[in-house]
Formats: structure tokens, C-alpha cells, sequence
């Protein structure tokens, strides 16, 4: 059941087990010790013996946890940690260091590096099959809470907003954040700045932090709510993607407007300026004046403010605000 392998071995998907182990070890010893308590105990084994095997066999076989000692001769594991919680695919899988440096300094590091926990060397190999159980537990259910959300139908990520950081999304979150953000995954790893501003503001109860956030990409509105924290400087925020063309296009049909003229009162209603219609629409201001003429002279008024007002009192149920 166990696999005893180097970074470039390959991965028995055969007989099921408790779970994939990755330990990252330069010490022989250690890793017969570590493998024989493991694969008694039903884990599937993978091995690294220096840095940068350890992350391209993680990036490879994606295990459910990984054992990483925390000082290698070259890239030592505080650093390999952080490159994994770096990576998209690994980001999510925790990291249990080994050391034999237990000084406060030390143990900060490897928290600080990304790890959940650590163990104290000389290994006692029942202590750290107890304690891998019980992380590996707890990540399990936090992949199911995820696959939850997704399935009912939740786009939801997990915000570091001090740097706008993406610490894990669900894979419906992952698709809209590629149509709104763009930048390929850049704009999967990381939120805009306005969404970190606003997560700021709000956890901060700043009065000018609105419920929501939202941009607009062509006619689909992406609308962000903030959730409890799930962890410290960590939020939940649940996008929403809406379509407005049927509000345009119902707009259009009301007034006997052209396309353009109801997208343009429909921003209108929506307490956008000329400017910020422009940048929505693609064209200068100066065509949104024109516009908003000839839209002013269908349905009888003078003002931004009548003209809005005609739009909530006929169609109220077709225009919100974000």
C-alpha cells in the first residue's frame, strides 16, 4: 500500500488508503522510521529529500498533507513552505514540520511559513501518525464545507485583505474570477484592490463600507458579500454574477429607447457619472452627453435625477443598486 519513492517516481493508484503522506527528509533513518509507522497505519508514503523535489512532487502528486523537515542543507523547509502555500494547486495542503529547533523563534518561523503544526525531533513516530490523523481530519471537512458551497451553488474565496491574497476558492469562484479580474491567474490568486479595500473597510466597520461590492464586466455584474472570518486576517466573501441585459433590454422596450440609449439609462439609474459610464460602455464621455440627450427628450425630462426617477417608478423591480 505504502510507496517508498523519489520526486520523479511514479504513484500507485491501485488499493485505497488513509490518506498521501509527502515527508521531506534528508536523513535516511528518519524517512524508514517515518515510512514504516505510516504505511502500518494505512497512509500511502511519498518521499523528498531535499527542497526542490519536495515541490515539484507535491506540485505532481498533490498530497493530502505534507511532513517537512525544517532544516535541509540548500532550500530548507521554512522556505519550501512558503513556495507551496504560494502555488495554486498546493496552497491548501497542510504542512506538519519536523525540527529539532524548538526555540520560540523557530516555531514562529514555521507557523509564520504557512505550517499547522510541528514535531519535535528525535520523531516519535506514534506522535506524529496521531497528530497527521487529526490534520488531515480537519482538512477534509474544510474541503467539504468548499465542495458544499459549490454545490449549492455559492462562489465563495477565502480573502487575506492586507495583501489581497486568494488563500483558496471554490472552483465556481475561480470561473468568475477569470472573467472579472482577468490577468490570467493573477486574477485567480489575487483581488482587485478595490474588493481588499472594501473587505478592509468593512471589517474595520468604517461607515462608508457599504453590504456590497461589485464591478461590472460588458452586462454581467459580479456582487461580493463579506462573511465571519474563517481564521485570523482571513474573510469569506461570496460572489454573486447577475445578468443586466434584461433590465436593458426592458428599458428599451418602455421608453422606445436604441441599445445604447437604455444601457446608458440604466447606469443612469444606477448613480453612475458620464465618466463612469464611459468606462463601462467604452466611449467617451462627451458620447454619453449625447446620448443622455436624446434621452432626456424621449421620456419628457431635463435631469439625471428625473430621468432615474422615471426608470424606478416604472421598472423598479429591474434596476439595483450595487
Amino acid at each position: 500500500m505504502a510507496e517508498w519513492q523519489g520526486a520523479s517516481g511514479g504513484i500507485d493508484a491501485g488499493a485505497p488508503s488513509a490518506g498521501r503522506v509527502l515527508i521531506v527528509d534528508d536523513v535516511p533513518d528518519n524517512l524508514a522510521v517515518l515510512h514504516d509507522a505510516l504505511d502500518e497505519s494505512g497512509y500511502t508514503v511519498l518521499v523528498a529529500t531535499d527542497g526542490a523535489s519536495a515541490i515539484a512532487r507535491a506540485a505532481q502528486a498533490l498530497p493530502d498533507i505534507v511532513l517537512l523537515d525544517a532544516m535541509m542543507p540548500g532550500m530548507d523547509g521554512f522556505e519550501v513552505a512558503r513556495r507551496l502555500k504560494a502555488g495554486v494547486a498546493t496552497a491548501s495542503i497542510p504542512i506538519v514540520f519536523m525540527t529539532a529547533l524548538t526555540d520560540t523563534e523557530h516555531v514562529l518561523a514555521a507557523f509564520a511559513a504557512g505550517g499547522v503544526d510541528y514535531v519535535s525531533k528525535p520523531i516519535r513516530p506514534r506522535e506524529v501518525v496521531a497528530r497527521i490523523g487529526a490534520h488531515l481530519q480537519s482538512a477534509r471537512q474544510a474541503k467539504q464545507a468548499r465542495n458544499a458551497l459549490d454545490a449549492f451553488g455559492h462562489a465563495s474565496i477565502a480573502l487575506r485583505p492586507a495583501d489581497g491574497r486568494v488563500l483558496w476558492r471554490t472552483p465556481l469562484a475561480r470561473d468568475l474570477m477569470r472573467r472579472h479580474f482577468g490577468g490570467g491567474e493573477a486574477g485567480v490568486d489575487h483581488a482587485p484592490a478595490g474588493l481588499c479595500a472594501w473587505v478592509r473597510a468593512r471589517v474595520a466597520d468604517e461607515a462608508e463600507a457599504g453590504e456590497t461590492w461589485s464591478c461590472v464586466t460588458g452586462t454581467q455584474r459580479l456582487q461580493c458579500s463579506l462573511h465571519p472570518a474563517s481564521a485570523e486576517d482571513e474573510w469569506l466573501v461570496v460572489l454573486t454574477e447577475s445578468s443586466n441585459g434584461a433590465a436593458i433590454e426592458a428599458l428599451a422596450l418602455q421608453f422606445r429607447l436604441t441599445a445604447r440609449e437604455a444601457e446608458v439609462l440604466y447606469w443612469v439609474a444606477q448613480g453612475k457619472t458620464n465618466r463612469d459610464i464611459g468606462d463601462i460602455l467604452g466611449t467617451r464621455p462627451k458620447t454619453i452627453t449625447k446620448h443622455l440627450e436624446h434621452v432626456f427628450e424621449k421620456l419628457g425630462v431635463e435631469t439625471r435625477t428625473a430621468a432615474a426617477s422615471r426608470v424606478l417608478g416604472s421598472l423598479p423591480e429591474l434596476v439595483r443598486k450595487g
